[in-house]
């Protein structure tokens, strides 16, 4: 009995899969992760330019961000059943590879169409990567530095697309747009050698049967879902065209879930929405996605057209806002360790609520201290309350349906990023609209009132996620 007891607390200190180096196995894909949500956010700095060099409308525009992220989203929920078909090192191959094709794609593009086929493609490989990351960390850490993995995870998520539109200002300072996925290859190449040399396989290839209806119905209903948020910043909400989409995507969705849900063997096991952990973790994280990409789309475009701040210099405003991200992300993985979620996850929402809340009362003269400061606050908010939650969701869940909690969170903080961003975009315009409304034919001051209707709707995504952050359990003395 004495030595059962013993072995207990030895077992709580190993890894589900032992792997000698596993900051070496993690690496290609931790590089390849960076690479893909940099990306997100990487272009919203070039807009303003692409929109003058392509020709093309704000509307029309938002489609490198919003089509990036849906194609993700798509991607995602295949990922439980691809690394049951093929290995983790064939996946993560595939997917490095597929990147750099899509962004040779992108910097090579004549024209809107292509360089937005070439950010699909880059989709895909981001939409793979990404749920493996979190995997990958779960099988390969022990729990008692789980939380510190989770947080070098999150570290990854949160500071790459907080850091893009400095990175991109610089390019895009002494050279063209096409040079920011040109800076992607050699990023690109060096996850490959990476994954190539210390990757391994940690899960069994069973290759079940394919449910392609699954697959045809997650596919339908999400890209509905975002083709219809999408296009109501062109065409308005009340459109026939935005409503079929939207229920058409509703009726899919709902489709796809109960087939999920009654099925022996789905694609994506949607019960783990039963474990009220991951439930709560899920939701908050996804508030918490759509809370950065509305603001980091927002962000860069007003400090361009509502100040009229050189690119170069809306990189350089910027940064500090990254650099907090990046260490706020870092000692938010270990908070979850010492103390859990609630608190960290509470003060980062009421902290992102008085970030957004500043970001919405600005002025085409307001102070550049100013918007740094609202930025850094904004950041310092967000990657508190991201890390826990997102370790406290997916802790809930034990064995086969880890795997499955992994893709669910990330296929849905995508699908809600993209909306967000979608929306943002519609309340960007309905602002423009109500400022020429008024009689005033500033086109600064337009845009100007246009970001404040998109913050003041990132205020409201963080005060929900505040209040729900309420219903967190306290942490278990250890």
């Amino acid at each position: 009995m004495d030595s059962v007891q013993s072995s207990q607390p030895e077992m709580a200190k190993k890894a589900r899969v032992q792997v000698a180096h596993p900051m070496l196995a993690m690496m290609g894909m931790l590089i390849g992760g960076f690479v893909g949500m940099f990306s997100e956010t990487s272009l919203n700095i070039a807009l303003p330019q692409l929109m003058a060099q392509l020709n093309v409308s704000t509307a029309t525009v938002q489609w490198l961000v919003t089509g990036y992220m849906l194609m993700v989203g798509i991607v995602l929920p295949l990922s439980s059943i691809l690394t049951k078909w093929f290995t983790t090192r064939q996946v993560i191959l595939f997917a490095l590879i597929d990147f750099t094709v899509g962004a040779i794609i992108s910097a090579s593009a004549p024209g809107f169409g292509i360089l937005l086929f070439g950010r699909m493609i880059q989709g895909i490989a981001t939409g793979l990567i990404l749920p493996l990351m979190f995997t990958v960390a779960m099988q390969i850490f022990p729990p008692y530095k789980l939380g510190a993995a989770m947080g070098m995870v999150g570290l990854v998520i949160m500071f790459a697309p907080a850091v893009g539109p400095t990175l991109a200002g610089i390019v895009l300072g002494v050279a063209s747009w096409r040079w920011i996925f040109w800076l992607f290859v050699p990023f690109l190449v060096i996850a490959l050698a990476f994954a190539v040399t210390s990757l391994k396989n940690i899960a069994e290839v069973t290759r079940p049967k394919v449910d392609f209806l699954s697959i045809i119905l997650s596919t339908i209903g999400f890209g509905s879902l975002v083709i219809g948020v999408s296009m109501a910043s062109d065409r308005g909400w009340g459109s026939a065209v935005v409503i079929g989409a939207l229920v058409v995507g509703i009726l899919v969705l709902a489709w796809y879930t109960h087939r999920q849900l009654t099925m022996e063997k789905p694609i994506l096991n949607l019960r783990a929405f039963a474990i009220p952990g991951f439930r709560m973790g899920a939701v908050l994280v996804m508030i918490n996605f759509g809370i950065i990409l509305s603001a980091m789309y927002l962000l860069p475009m007003y400090i361009q057209k509502g100040l009229l701040v050189p690119v170069a210099l809306t990189g350089v405003i910027m940064f500090p806002g990254g650099v907090m991200n990046a260490v706020v992300s870092a000692v938010a993985g270990r908070l979850y360790d010492q103390v859990g979620a609630q608190m960290p996850a509470r003060i980062g929402f009421i902290i992102s609520m008085v970030g957004a809340l500043m970001l919405a009362l600005t002025s085409t003269a307001t102070a550049v201290w100013y918007i740094i400061l609202a930025h850094v606050i904004l950041m310092i908010g967000a990657p508190l309350a991201m890390s826990p939650s997102q370790t406290h969701g997916l802790n809930a869940l034990t064995g086969p349906i880890a795997a499955d909690g992994s893709a669910i969170m990330n296929t849905l903080q995508q699908i809600v990023g993209a909306i967000a961003t979608a929306i943002a975009t519609s309340l960007l315009g309905i602002g423009q609209a109500a400022y020429i409304a008024n009689g005033a034919n500033n086109a600064a001051g337009a845009f100007v009132n246009g970001t404040h209707y998109g913050f003041y709707f990132t205020f409201v995504l963080a005060l929900v996620g505040f209040l729900l952050a309420l219903r967190l359990p306290k942490a278990e003395t250890k």
